[in-house]
This record gives C-alpha cells, sequence and structure tokens, in this order.
C-alpha cells in the first residue's frame, strides 16, 4: 500500500516565498545584553538538550480587534503574566519543535518548518485557538535564526533546537477560549536528545496509564498530552527504562506511541509497519518522512492497527528484526527491549534503523540530495 498523504502533507506542500522574502516581518528589536562571542562559544562547547537558550525569542499577540499583530524578535527573558491568565487554569496552549541545521558551506536550513506550521494549526483548530498564517510562522523562524544564527553548532548530531508555541494569556476565570493570545518561539543550541546518543533504548510497556482517549486531543501537539504521560514516565524512569510505549486508549491490546516520539516496526522480511493515525497518535513531521523515503527506496512500508500481543509474538518467532522510535528532537532511536510486569524481549540494533536514521540524517543535513524539497534555507 503506497503512502497516502494527510491532510498535513498537502497543506505543508503549498508555496513558500523565500527566507528573504519574508525576513523583516518580525521586527528586530536589538538587546543590549547579548552574550559576548567567547561567551556564545562557551555555550556551544556545553549545550544538552533544551537546557541553554540563544539570545533573542519571537513573540507576537492575537487580539479579536487587531488578530495576530506587534511581530517582533526580541531580547530572550521572563514573561509577566497575570495570575489570572488563561493557560494557567484551563491549559489553552499549543506548541512545535523544529530544528535550525548548520550546513558544511555555513548555510542554515530547516526540514519541513510547513509541514510544522500546518500541524500548529491543527493543533489550534483543537483547542480552539486562533489560525496562525503558515507565512508569519515560517518568518518567524526566519527572523529569529538570523538574529541568533551564532547559536547554530556545527558539531555532528548538534542543532538549533526551536519550539514555537501559543498561549491564551488573557486573564479571566470563566470557561470559555480566551480573547487574547502570546505566539512565541524560542531557541536551544542542543546536542542528542537521549544522553547516550544513538544507542538503543528500553522501553517500559504502559498497561494503567494511557495519553489521551478516542475524541480527545491524542493529535495535537498540545501539553496535556504530556502531562499525562509524565507520571508513568517517571516511574518507568526509576525502574531503569528509558521511555514508555502506551497501548490505544480504547481497547488497551494496540499500538500507539511513546511519550513523545512514534514507533516503528521492522520485519524479518524487511517491510516496515507503524500505528495508523487513529484520532489519538500525533501526526509526526518524522514520522511522515520516513515513510515517503522508504516508498521511494521501494520498501513495503504500512500505515496498520498493530496488536501488541501480535507483535511479541512476531519478536519471539523472529518474524519481527527491529524496532525503532522517531521525532523531532532524537530523529530516530533504536528500540533495544520491550518490559512489562510479567515479560522481558530483547530486539538488536538493525540495519534498517540505522539506514533510515542515515538517509534522514544525511537529507536534513545537507550530506544528500533532497528529493523531496522538504529542505528550507533560513540563512
Amino acid at each position: 500500500m503506497s503512502y497516502e498523504f494527510t491532510q498535513l502533507d498537502k497543506d505543508a506542500a503549498a508555496p513558500m516565498p523565500s527566507a528573504d522574502e519574508l525576513a523583516g516581518t518580525f521586527e528586530l528589536n536589538k538587546s543590549d545584553h547579548e552574550r559576548t562571542e567567547a561567551e556564545a562559544a562557551a555555550l556551544l562547547q556545553d549545550m544538552g538538550f533544551g537546557v541553554k537558550f540563544s539570545d533573542y525569542m519571537a513573540h507576537a499577540t492575537w487580539t479579536a480587534e487587531k488578530g495576530w499583530h506587534d511581530k517582533r524578535i526580541e531580547p530572550y527573558g521572563p514573561l509577566s503574566l497575570d495570575p489570572a491568565g488563561s493557560v494557567l487554569h484551563y491549559g489553552q496552549e499549543v506548541f512545535e519543535g523544529l530544528k535550525a541545521y548548520r550546513h558544511e558551506d555555513g548555510s542554515v536550513w530547516s526540514f519541513r518548518p510547513a509541514y510544522n506550521a500546518a500541524r500548529l494549526n491543527k493543533s489550534n483548530r483543537r483547542l480552539a485557538i486562533p489560525h496562525l498564517p503558515h507565512e508569519d510562522f515560517v518568518a518567524s523562524i526566519v527572523d529569529l535564526v538570523r538574529a541568533d544564527e551564532r547559536y547554530v553548532p556545527t558539531g555532528e548530531g548538534t542543532s538549533l533546537y526551536l519550539r514555537p508555541f501559543i498561549f491564551a494569556s488573557e486573564a479571566f476565570l470563566g470557561v470559555r477560549s480566551a480573547a487574547r493570545f502570546e505566539y512565541m518561539v524560542i531557541a536551544s543550541p542542543s546536542g542528542a536528545y537521549f544522553e547516550h546518543g544513538f544507542q538503543p533504548i528500553r522501553l517500559w510497556v504502559e498497561r494503567e496509564y494511557h495519553r489521551a482517549g478516542p475524541g480527545g486531543m491524542g493529535d495535537a501537539k498540545t501539553g496535556g498530552n504530556y502531562a499525562s504521560s509524565l507520571l508513568p514516565k517517571v516511574v518507568a524512569h526509576d525502574k531503569g527504562y528509558d521511555e514508555c510505549l502506551f497501548l490505544d486508549a480504547a481497547t488497551n491490546t494496540n499500538l500507539d506511541e511513546l511519550g513523545g516520539m512514534n514507533v516503528f516496526v521492522v520485519m524479518a522480511d524487511g517491510s516496515v509497519k507503524t500505528p495508523k493515525l487513529t484520532g489519538n497518535i500525533l501526526p509526526g513531521g518524522t514520522r511522515s518522512s520516513i515513510l515517503q523515503l522508504l516508498e521511494s527506496q521501494g520498501v513495503k512500508a504500512t500505515e496498520e492497527t498493530i496488536a501488541y500481543d501480535e507483535l511479541v509474538a512476531g519478536i519471539e518467532k523472529g518474524d519481527v528484526a527491529e524496532m525503532f522510535a522517531c521525532g523531532t528532537a532524537a530523529v530516530v532511536t533504536s528500540i533495544g527491549s520491550l518490559t512489562g510486569e510479567d515479560f522481558h524481549i530483547e530486539l538488536e540494533m538493525g540495519e534498517v534503523t540505522k539506514k533510515v536514521y542515515k538517509d534522514l540524517t544525511d537529507i536534513q543535513l545537507g550530506r544528500a540530495e533532497d528529493k523531496f524539497g522538504w529542505l528550507y534555507r533560513l540563512a
């Protein structure tokens, strides 16, 4: 079965103005307290993931009277928010995640930013948040990266991680959609998502808790879905596991996703499967890219319901050869084991996982031809 393009894929394929055409949409308010070159260089020597931040951030405000306005790049710093700010009480917020990559020639690129723009608006709709024009989303990335270009690192596996988000800032305690929102983007020079890098992770199979249920917000990128995954992840980490594999909330029998990553199963015959999008699973941009990449290489890659018991039986019989997880932060990560209350199964890091990781990162870093038009030059 060939990959069926989702509405997100179609929206992301719409023509986008070049970075030079969009530059200046968010006006730069120059900081008086930028780091010195020595301080910036020191930060890049010890980055971690998502714990240190650049000098600037993008910011725009929405009101019913003006729509999105006051678009600016301003110094990174604390926000002032009324204690009655709606987001603090009703969780009306969404976010995205993408990266800026430094290529060998010094240029800076992003990977499918229009997909992130489209998915942000999909999440916006579910959370009753105003639509943000795709051009404004990409322009905010362009202007922020150009202001903070020195924070785009050059080392293997590094990037400038970008976190766009929208939250309700109106001060009130009534239960309704807010009348004021803030859109922001912050940037974090980052290394590998997992401390041990590209090594197999250990998964705890979660049977008691779920990320989201039918009709909920499972396919929206909003904090509530991640908050619901935190307790089982804490419990799993305390037991020595890296992540949780969640099962579907309706039957508690089928693969859903990890706390923040989609999951793939590689069969012994080389074919690849991933859980189909049910409304509970986040439609990951990396997931979409992998499916298209595999199909272009002649690999049978399908989206289908994957029963957990059948997966375990397949591993034991040798029908399943490997598994991997994927997402923007980690890109591709091999799954080395599955463990539950009464079982433990080991898996090997296979050649398909390694190849998918290499092929995808080679495109992202400009080391391989981008046949899909996924790369977008920022600076």
